[in-house]
């Protein structure tokens, strides 16, 4: 079996090859013919992918799977529906390939130009959440890249049914249907060739579970983008509006609780406990989020459960907040540095300079001001979708859509210059 799936790794990563040269050179009309035909199948096959995920969500409750895995894992009609307009708006965005990045002439005559060229065949591991499939197929797509997908056993058949639509669409554009391909087995033993694979596949992104990003940064001989964990901190500043701080720190901890830009943390100064807090709290309790506390926090409600040390740096993704008061700016800052995971960190506050200086100094990918931690995704940065959102430093960092896929080389014209 093993020397099985080694051969079939081997084949996928050839075929991914040889199909990142041609799509590096496709028109942009043709790779957009790809992805609107691809969404119109999605629309067309709600049904059967509803029934597809089904199967994934009966098989996940009975092994046991998190509220947060679930919640992932779902598919609704809405949801569905948003896929599809999520590959309709990468085609509308502008081709990040042949971009000329920068053009400089040296006194000699040479003319020098950065360009924009893919980075070529995308390995995506992923967990439970099937509308990476879609997302990330067409991510790829767009920026002429190449792609090798492998779903987790959770969202195997939802995610296989997806890439049949995505096939589709790259029929109908006269592309390689190799172009994206998903890997057609959930043995673990596939992830463990991916990682070795760097004849073939020029970069990997893990989207699941700490572990599996664990894994994958220990033991990949590949290049990655990812994040380990969204611990994200809400900071309600002194001068801030309690309205406005009600409203942004609820839907940050409940809108969706299981996604990596969910708030973990409410940091909060202590000049302003009594007048903002108290309706903060009402609002989570009332949304059935549980609230742990340090000692401040927990005299406000006898609804409070004691925060240990662990949970300013637990990633709940659950209806689970903690909430700790903190003496100012400077405060706020060294406890988002020392606990946080330069994820997604905000700050309420009617102060422009106090938040200049908090979005400057905290060391998070992504740094709000007067919004939710859950604006942390490609889509809503105008993206389209994302492929995953890197907290590392090199090449690409926060939201990873169709620029960041993408990487550059020198063309240099002469007319004849020898170097003496």
């Amino acid at each position: 079996m093993q020397t099985n799936i080694k051969l079939m790794m081997r084949d996928i990563g050839m075929e991914a090859k040889k199909a990142a040269l041609e799509l590096s050179n496709a028109k942009p009309a043709i790779k957009n013919k790809a992805l609107v035909s691809a969404a119109e199948k999605i629309r067309e096959n709600v049904d059967i992918i509803i029934e597809k995920n089904c199967i994934d969500l009966v098989s996940a409750k009975k092994n046991g799977s998190t509220s947060a895995i679930i919640d992932r894992l779902e598919l609704t009609v809405d949801r569905i529906q948003s896929m599809a307009s999520g590959l309709e708006s990468i085609a509308k965005l502008t081709d990040p390939v042949g971009k000329t990045l920068d053009e400089w002439q040296r006194p000699n005559g040479l003319l020098i130009s950065r360009v924009s060229v893919p980075l070529g065949v995308i390995g995506v591991i992923y967990e439970s959440r099937p509308n990476v499939t879609a997302d990330a197929g067409a991510l790829c797509l767009k920026s002429g890249n190449a792609a090798i997908l492998r779903a987790g056993s959770e969202s195997f058949h939802t995610s296989s049914e997806i890439m049949k639509c995505i096939k589709a669409g790259l029929q109908s554009a006269n592309l390689p249907e190799t172009a994206v391909q998903l890997v057609p087995t959930i043995d673990r033993a596939a992830v463990g060739e991916m990682l070795a694979m760097s004849d073939y596949i020029d970069v990997l992104v893990p989207r699941g579970g700490r572990s599996l990003v664990e894994r994958v940064q220990a033991d990949a001989k590949v290049p990655i983008f990812a994040h380990l964990e969204g611990v994200c901190h809400t900071y309600v500043h002194k001068e801030s509006n309690p309205d406005m701080a009600c409203a942004i720190v609820l839907n940050a901890k409940m809108r969706r609780p299981g996604i990596c830009g969910a708030t973990e943390t409410l940091l909060i100064d202590k000049e302003i406990i009594n007048s903002h807090l108290p309706p903060i709290i009402e609002a989570l309790l009332s949304a059935g989020c549980e609230i742990r506390g340090d000692q401040p926090i927990i005299d406000c409600s006898d609804k409070i459960l004691p925060a240990f040390e662990a949970d300013w740096s637990t990633e709940y993704l659950d209806a689970i907040l903690s909430i700790k008061q903190v003496k100012g700016l400077r405060e706020a800052i060294n406890h988002i540095n020392h606990y946080g995971t330069e994820h997604t960190d905000a700050i309420i506050t009617d102060d422009d300079n106090v938040a200049h200086e908090f979005m400057s100094e905290v060391k998070s990918a992504i740094a709000i001001h007067n919004a939710s931690t859950q604006f942390a995704d490609g889509g809503e940065f105008g993206m389209g979708a994302e492929i995953g959102i890197s907290t590392g430093r090199m090449h690409a960092r926060g939201p990873v859509g169709v620029d960041q896929l993408t990487t550059f080389k020198y063309m240099v014209k002469g007319s004849g210059q020898i170097r003496h």
